[in-house]
């Protein structure tokens, strides 16, 4: 890993991702938390969850061939301005003392559009400037970059939320995208996009933009549907992320409801979760190594399914930090696994559309599961909120497994035929 922190585009990354996520986390953090104070409502935090996934259901299918097609650093940077400035829009009303739950919801909405296109697209630019040989170590050091980000910003936003309020944490989360832009702007110099290199048998390309778009994109559907391990991974992948995603309508209520810790105990649990993960870049390359990455993952996410069945019996702050912490420290190992495994097994120019199509089916989870847990957690208990996000991240980890069966029935049947 330090070997790819030498690398001036990497570290670039890096500091970007490092900046922009200490904003991002301490935006997030405080919308909930203001949100769960005007309605006293863990549906309302369903519905926000919700509301962040609902434009990627429109655009994932789509956006996966402009990711493939167009130089993913400008496209990062144009997503970054967009957002900056929709987030400023509403820390002015926030400011004025104007801002309203439904205007949170739409800002969410807006930014949302850029995160589920942003995220995609730097995945993307990792494995283009990552060796192949690297992609554990370059994953490894992204993820260093955005667990930092959250733990600073999980260990400030409790304590600050009640000085600076949503406004003021608003315009910090602008100043950080501004920091992030200059930082990807000097990734490196002119329009850099991947080649598709096709052999003479291949079908011809259409001439036109919009069929030729369409030939692309289904092109991509083509491959997902002709590779069963990647088809497995991706599953586990999607059910991984909408797990993480839905977490978010559970946790704020756990600080508020048994905890009894309000906004500060929300801080502590934010950062006990980004330190485990944060923690976890130190040691996840090694044990990925010695496990493999599907028992990697497989092993990290059942213990954070089982933490997340035990949470909701410990009222103490005390345990519930450390539980935290260790289930970070699962998504650490869990997500880089993930990652590395599916840059190893997909070409660089199906990358954005095959994780477009897996961010897709992730994002249609999240939204039936986020006002699943929310309307359980309201209704019949917080408890039951936890066990939904528990049953998830049990469902990603049994999937991650089936995918090293269906490799090995694979093999046996391609030695069997060749025998």
């Amino acid at each position: 890993m330090r070997e790819m922190f030498r690398h001036r585009g990497m570290r670039l990354l890096f500091t970007a991702n490092l900046v922009s996520m200490i904003g991002s986390g301490m935006n997030a953090a405080a919308v909930i938390w203001y949100i769960l104070q005007a309605t006293h409502s863990e549906v309302s935090l369903g519905l926000l969850v919700a509301l962040q996934t609902l434009p990627s259901l429109v655009l994932l299918p789509f956006t996966g061939v402009v990711i493939d097609r167009e130089d993913r650093r400008h496209l990062m940077m144009c997503l970054d301005v967009a957002r900056g400035l929709i987030i400023l829009l509403v820390a002015i009303l926030a400011l004025m003392h104007r801002v309203q739950v439904w205007q949170l919801y739409g800002m969410t909405i807006l930014v949302a559009v850029g995160f589920w296109m942003f995220w995609p697209t730097i995945n993307a630019l990792v494995q283009e400037l990552s060796p192949e040989e690297k992609l554990l170590d370059s994953n490894s050091l992204m993820l260093a970059a955005v667990q930092g980000g959250w733990v600073l910003a999980g260990a400030v936003v409790g304590f600050v939320y009640n000085k600076i309020g949503l406004g003021g944490i608003l315009l910090l989360d602008c100043a950080t995208y501004v920091v992030s832009i200059a930082c990807v702007y000097h990734v490196r110099k002119g329009r850099v996009t991947v080649t598709h290199f096709r052999p003479e048998s291949a079908e011809a390309v259409p001439q036109t933009p919009v069929a030729r778009y369409i030939h692309e994109l289904v092109e991509g559907i083509r491959y997902v549907h002709q590779n069963a391990r990647v088809r497995w991974l991706g599953l586990a992948w999607s059910l991984f992320i909408a797990a993480m995603m839905t977490q978010g309508v559970i946790s704020a209520p756990l600080s508020d409801r048994i905890l009894h810790r309000g906004a500060v105990g929300y801080g502590w649990i934010n950062a006990g979760w980004a330190l485990g993960a944060f923690t976890s870049m130190f040691y996840a390359s090694q044990f990925i190594r010695r496990q493999g990455a599907h028992r990697s993952v497989t092993i990290t996410l059942s213990v954070i399914a089982i933490a997340l069945l035990l949470l909701p019996q410990i009222p103490w702050i005390v345990l519930t930090v450390p539980i935290y912490f260790v289930m970070g420290s699962g998504r650490g190992i869990g997500g880089i696994a993930i990652q590395s495994e599916m840059m190893e097994m997909v070409p660089k120019y199906f990358m954005g559309r095959t994780q477009n199509t897996f961010f897709f089916l992730s994002s249609a989870l999240q939204i039936c599961t986020a006002l699943i847990a929310g309307e359980a957690a309201h209704r019949d208990g917080l408890k039951f909120g936890f066990y939904i996000v528990a049953a998830m991240y049990f469902g990603a980890a049994l999937t991650a497994w089936w995918a090293v069966h269906t490799a090995a029935v694979e093999m046996a049947e391609s030695q069997n035929a060749a025998g």
